[in-house]
């Protein structure tokens, strides 16, 4: 996304979240955002994307075009094109995604749902279902074999 697509460029970010830096509230812009730092509790939403750098902690909901993970975030994840966890990203919570592409070494617990999702393949009717048969009734003859054993 970020560093891949040249549709997308990096050096674009106008918010930068220091690694010194602690954030608590709600950020609303209409840049890039690079978080480097801590964000506790809030949200962060903005037209352009999100970058979450390697050393950054966050625990807040995320709304952008496109995120980009490599640190750890808890929270919703909004991205209206696609989120990215990259090899030393972490994500907990639930995320609803254009697209979604997940690195070998990340990791992703939560819920997925990704937009324009395809109607499954139909293999037609589903096969009758299983119904036992009767329970055999005794007849006259099993009761006289009972009788004579």
């Amino acid at each position: 996304m970020l560093g891949r697509n040249k549709s997308t460029p990096i050096d674009k970010i106008e918010t930068v979240i220091g690694p010194n830096t602690n954030f608590k509230g709600t950020m609303i812009c209409d840049g890039s955002v690079r978080i480097d730092g801590v964000c506790e509790e809030g949200l962060i939403k903005t037209l352009g994307n999100i970058v979450i750098s390697p050393e950054a902690k966050v625990a807040a909901d995320l709304e952008a075009e496109n995120v980009s993970v490599s640190g750890a975030v808890t929270g919703r994840i909004i991205a209206r094109g696609r989120l990215e966890i990259l090899s030393t990203g972490k994500v907990w919570g639930d995320v609803d995604v254009g697209s979604f592409l997940l690195d070998e070494e990340g990791y992703f617990r939560g819920n997925l749902i990704m937009k324009d999702e395809p109607e499954p393949p139909h293999f037609g009717p589903p096969p009758p279902a299983f119904t036992p048969p009767p329970e055999i009734a005794p007849t006259e003859n099993a009761s006289e074999l009972e009788k004579t054993s």
